[in-house]
């Protein structure tokens, strides 16, 4: 007798799967079958493990979350919780509408990543929030900025894009004594080189899109905190949509299984080529955290070092926009992509992608001059790219000595 086709669509066939598989499957399903309506409530209300709706949890994202809490030192760290996100904007919105409220104050690093002020200055702000933005490395100047309303501070361990690392352990000691919170967008250092929370950090952000992952095939955010921030922040990213989809996180997943050579080879990279860059009479400033010229280098080799610091340097070009323009041109096997962490050597202008949002008195102001170009170093040979930048300059050299 054939099936029938309204039975085969009412209710699916269970599968026991042995032996197990090796790695994760990937779990597509939107929705999931309950025993009845108490099941139903007892799942939804974490009485009982288990999933419901694919936005308020699946397997893949339970997984990958708690890979994320233990690389942020789990327990023994005090991380007791970590979602992941849709992006890593949306691991930032999540930290800000889970925790404040309307007259809240925020502080901000003045040198954020560009969607992040703009998220608070040109959005929350509706929404009743206010904000500063001060020089998160400059102590004093943060005191200073403290309201009775300041709730948090936020601030990148290592800012985009002249990579200056902050002072975390003093400014966890202003959040605590205002009882605000210390967000950490841990994006550029990620878990494999800074743990936040060792150093007074409340809640911690990375753009799983970049480095963590590395392959340039996904956007996904993570957001992980302490126990007193799990509950709201859980029902905010199902309330929210904030979801990460079982196939994106599948994808992270992978490329966190090779983090930590792909990172310890990147760091490499971006060292060696920031000694040869300050070689070159085109290049007046380079900006690299390992660097004994950088102005943040002694707290970059206590929260970050002492021997590697990050895979991503930026330098100013002596001729600005001309010579940048001129680069840009010239390179043919290292790409202009405007994003970070992959795999291959890319560059970027933060005039125009990550900090377009700025005045150009503003960015000029803050060091970001129209000679500075971002480089992200990926996993190819530090030889091929100290070869690759040293024809492109040379090339600039033959046609503008």
């Amino acid at each position: 007798m054939n099936a029938n086709p309204d039975e085969i669509c009412a209710k699916p066939k269970k599968i026991a799967v042995q032996p197990m598989p090796s790695t994760m499957p990937i779990h597509t399903a939107a929705v999931y079958e309950c025993e009845s309506a108490q099941h139903a409530g007892d799942l939804l209300s974490g009485e009982t493990d288990g999933f419901v709706y694919q936005r308020d949890g699946h397997p893949n994202a339970v997984v990958l979350a708690e890979q994320c809490r233990q690389l942020h030192g789990g327990e023994e760290a005090g991380v007791d919780f970590a979602v992941v996100t849709s992006t890593g904007m949306s691991a930032m919105s999540l930290a800000i509408v889970s925790h404040l409220k309307k007259g809240d104050h925020l502080l901000l690093g003045n040198q954020l990543y560009g969607r992040t002020t703009r998220l608070i200055a040109k959005e929350l702000t509706r929404w009743g929030l206010e904000f500063d933005e001060v020089d998160m490395c400059n102590v004093d100047q943060v005191k200073a900025a403290v309201r009775p309303q300041t709730r948090m501070l936020v601030v990148e361990t290592m800012a985009n894009p002249l990579l200056h690392v902050a002072d975390l352990p003093s400014l966890s000691s202003i959040s605590q004594k205002q009882n605000a919170i210390l967000l950490v967008d841990n994006t550029f250092a990620t878990p494999l080189l800074t743990r936040p929370f060792a150093f007074g950090a409340d809640l911690v952000i990375e753009s799983m899109s970049k480095i963590l992952n590395g392959h340039g095939d996904v956007m996904m955010g993570m957001l992980c905190g302490k126990k007193d921030s799990a509950e709201r922040v859980k029902d905010a990213i199902s309330t929210w949509g904030m979801t990460a989809s079982p196939f994106d996180c599948w994808l992270v997943s992978r490329g966190l299984a090779t983090a930590h050579l792909r990172i310890d080879r990147a760091c490499e990279n971006a060292m060696r080529l920031a000694q040869f860059l300050e070689t070159k009479k085109r290049i007046q400033r380079v900006f690299y955290p390992g660097l004994k010229s950088h102005p943040t280098a002694a707290m970059a080799t206590k929260l970050v070092g002492p021997t590697k610091f990050g895979n991503v340097l930026s330098c100013e070009f002596t001729g600005g926009l001309r010579d940048v323009e001129a680069f840009i041109s010239l390179s043919k096997k290292i790409a202009f992509c405007p994003s970070l962490g992959e795999i291959a050597t890319t560059i970027s202008y933060p005039r125009t992608t990550s900090h377009r949002g700025l005045s150009a008195q503003t960015a000029d102001k803050l060091g970001i001059t129209d000679g500075v170009i971002r480089i992200s170093c990926g996993i190819e040979s530090a030889q091929f790219l100290e070869n690759e930048f040293g024809l492109v300059l040379n090339a600039m050299d033959e046609i503008s000595p």
